[in-house]
């Protein structure tokens, strides 16, 4: 069958009730996590799910399950999913391929992928007798996805995601201020919501009140960099909400809200280690409140790109910085100086 964009193939599966035939293998690929998480999730909303990490399993981990039905699910197929799987896929593409043009019928296999290359033999026999989902979110002429397309699939699908109706300006604006990430337009979407009734519309003028904008998004940077351990990149996009007329005391909060979550993440992982049970990241950063699917892969992006000693800090690093922002620093210029060396050790490598 033809690829389908998740723009197309998301908001068909919910006019169905989830209920689209589905073949047995189903590549999801692109570079918007978010759009990948949710069709994954779909995918697997009815039946048993068994997940692994495409950058720890091998094939001989993967292919009994895949032969395998589930005892509990009553003749429903059980969903078996390799996330980030570009790695797993470099490793054995023999035997992907092998099984691809002659998969089991007692499981549906789902390869999560950062990009696949249209010359591959295993995108040309997915695309002629399975299902391969387009997660991206800049339009592409190969896929026929346009900006108009993405805005409906804003003011449709995510919209009722929320309950609320998106004009399509604001929803243009909202592109133009936050950039394509649909996770990031998403939580826009979400917290505006909040301020209308019940049936009004999210317009632009509103967006234009209550998105931070640049701003927002430069937070987002600021933390990304922090992650990298870029200090550099961080120190800029600070430097640039401070001439901007944000005052550091209300920067702190902004930034620590994300870090946060990090650390109590973190903290959760230490803690189950501690007695002796098994953990996964994605379960430790649901138990800090994160739960967007986008969301919960960029902190596994940035958990990962921190390490262990960073991130088991950041919970008293920001309880240091609050203190002495409050207190001995809250002088005009000695702020920013604490804030500036507050994002320095944080990005420290």
């Amino acid at each position: 069958m033809p690829v389908r964009h998740a723009f197309d193939w998301l908001p068909e599966n919910e006019s169905s009730g989830g209920e689209q035939e589905l073949p047995d293998v189903v590549v999801v690929s692109g570079g918007d996590a978010t759009l990948r998480s949710w069709v994954i999730s779909e995918l697997s909303r009815e039946g048993d799910r068994t997940q692994f990490d495409g950058e720890a399993v091998r094939w001989n981990d993967l292919r009994d399950d895949l032969q395998t039905a589930s005892l509990f699910d009553m003749g429903e197929k059980r969903t078996i999913v390799v996330r980030d799987a570009d790695k797993f896929l470099s490793a054995h593409r023999g035997e992907l391929e092998a099984y691809v043009a002659r998969p089991s019928s007692a499981n549906r296999f789902v390869l999560e992928l950062g990009s696949l290359a249209s010359n591959t033999r295993i995108y040309k026999a997915v695309v002629k007798d399975h299902l391969l989902v387009a997660c991206s979110s800049s339009p592409d002429k190969k896929l026929g996805v346009t900006a108009a397309g993405r805005r409906k699939f804003l003011t449709g699908y995510i919209a009722r995601r929320h309950g609320c109706k998106l004009a399509a300006g604001a929803a243009d604006r909202l592109i133009e201020m936050l950039g394509e990430e649909i996770g990031m337009l998403e939580t826009e979407i979400a917290k505006l919501a909040v301020y209308q009734n019940p049936g009004d519309t999210i317009d632009e003028a509103l967006v234009e009140k209550i998105v931070a904008g640049w701003q927002g998004q430069t937070i987002w940077q600021i933390t990304d960099a922090i992650a990298a351990g870029d200090a550099a990149e961080a120190l800029r996009q600070l430097d640039k909400l401070i001439s901007g007329g944000q005052r550091p005391i209300a920067l702190l909060p902004q930034i620590a809200w994300w870090l946060r979550r990090l650390g109590m993440a973190t903290s959760v992982v230490l803690h189950r280690e501690k007695e002796g049970r098994v953990w996964r990241l994605e379960d430790a950063i649901a138990a800090a409140g994160i739960h967007r699917p986008g969301d919960i892969q960029r902190a596994k992006k940035q958990l990962k790109s921190l390490g262990r000693e960073r991130a088991n800090r950041l919970l008293p690093w920001l309880l240091d910085a609050d203190l002495r922002l409050k207190g001995t620093h809250s002088q005009e210029g000695r702020d920013r100086m604490l804030l500036e060396q507050f994002v320095l050790r944080l990005a420290k490598i």
